[in-house]
């Protein structure tokens, strides 16, 4: 994450979350787009370019576990331990919300999916930003998500404010998706 940190590009595109703008960089295994989630006109742009209803929810990432601290106040201690200990794979927890999330987030169900993202640039882009950020796959609604710089342009041209540098990290699927309390896998990662 430290050599993002300084990045011109990242921290460009950093500042343009910071004016509800939409960007898309790259993940664990998938590019993304990403806004700021306590910006309705930012998630309003974000829905649109992708063709997406906002009553699915959307996923937020995050550069460690305290940015997301609003968002698990109120879990239960060993909750708590399994959302902090590192997973061997790209997780994303559905937490029961506790009404601190934005309906245009939580799509009006009674979960938040959150990851603490292992990817460096797109750790570096949330620590810049200063929290946690929309992040949901480069790709309108029904095609397949983009896994280079390429497929995102093709996707989206200059519709997109910035798109950073970078490549797509090792994963070979998007993340796992898993419910916190029940342990429960809502999609195979």
């Amino acid at each position: 994450m430290t050599a993002w940190i300084s990045d011109p590009q990242v921290c460009a595109a950093a500042r343009l979350l910071q004016q509800q703008a939409v960007v898309a960089y790259p993940t664990e295994s998938v590019w993304g787009l990403g806004c700021d989630p306590g910006s309705l006109v930012a998630v309003e742009e974000l829905l649109r370019l992708k063709g997406r209803s906002v009553s699915k929810g959307l996923i937020l990432i995050a550069a460690s576990t305290e940015q997301f601290s609003s968002f698990l106040k109120g879990l239960e201690p060993d909750a708590l331990l399994r959302f902090q200990t590192p997973q061997q794979k790209p997780t994303t927890w559905l937490v029961p919300n506790n009404g601190s999330a934005p309906e245009w987030i939580s799509g009006g169900h009674d979960t938040l999916a959150l990851r603490v993202t292992d990817h460096p640039l797109a750790a570096a882009l949330c620590q810049l930003f200063g929290g946690p950020l929309v992040s949901t796959s480069a790709n309108p609604q029904g095609q397949p998500a983009a896994i280079s710089a390429e497929q995102v342009q093709a996707y989206f041209g200059q519709a997109v404010a910035v798109q950073t540098p970078g490549t797509v990290g090792g994963a070979v699927k998007p993340s796992e998706i898993r419910h916190l309390l029940s342990g429960e896998i809502v999609r195979e990662g």
